[in-house]
């Protein structure tokens, strides 16, 4: 897998208007492609990874509902259109079809891909949106 030489995000704590009491984890794709996401987090029984959300160009989803329980998160994202991926050195399980993965360790004996994800940190708010755009479009260098 292709990985990003600099990583692309960011994020917007706050961007629901004053009076609304919305607390969720958004991920908006303004690329002109059609992007597909995986996201990985620490919950109360381990590290989880679940995938995969397939957002139209300009378009956003909600990838947790509510306050958001923990500091950092991780997400990667791949290009379907023009290639390409948004990763990072955080190795999380991930598999090529819907998943949700209990784990990260032994990724490949347990039969799943080994698959970098880069790390979001929230600095403890209880909303976040993370946009991927065209100006940080993956890049199309093969790996290292």
């Amino acid at each position: 897998m292709r990985l990003l030489s600099s990583l692309i995000v960011a994020g917007l704590a706050g961007l629901f208007a004053a009076g609304e009491a919305r607390a969720d984890l958004r991920l908006c794709n303004m690329t002109q492609s059609r992007v597909g996401v995986a996201m990985g987090y620490r919950d109360a029984q381990g590290w989880l990874t679940e995938g995969w959300w397939n957002l139209k160009p300009n378009d956003c989803e909600t990838m947790l509902k509510g306050a958001l329980a923990a500091r950092f998160y991780y997400i990667f994202a791949q290009d379907y259109d023009r290639g390409g991926e948004w990763g990072g050195k955080t190795f999380m399980c991930t598999r090529d079809k819907e998943f949700t993965i209990r784990g990260v360790e032994d990724c490949l004996a347990r039969g799943f891909d080994r698959t970098g994800f880069f790390e979001i940190d929230t600095g403890e708010q209880k909303n976040w949106t993370v946009q991927l755009t065209d100006s940080t479009r993956p890049s199309q260098a093969p790996k290292p």
